[in-house]
């Protein structure tokens, strides 16, 4: 198990009361969250130095991507899944 550092993080009230209709552990719950977005964020970052290196994506290259991630290649179906 990695070390844990406790912290204070202010939210809205009605945020923390929605929260704790789906958990019971708040602290779980946030850290996979931020940790999502911590992921979500260097891939982003990932992506941008591919094109500034190789140019942008091509269509083909977008297409199969979706289909790897998603399962489909209907761009609609995936911007509902994400």
């Amino acid at each position: 198990m990695s070390s844990t550092t406790r912290i204070t993080v202010t939210l809205p009230s009605d945020q923390v009361a929605e929260l704790r209709k789906l958990t019971d552990n708040v602290s779980g719950y946030v850290a996979e969250a931020v940790a999502r977005q911590i992921r979500h964020q260097l891939l982003g970052d990932d992506l941008r130095r591919h094109e500034e290196e190789h140019g942008s994506f091509s269509d083909e290259e977008l297409t199969e991507a979706r289909t790897r991630i998603f399962g489909t290649t209907d761009p609609s179906k995936s911007a509902n899944a994400a």
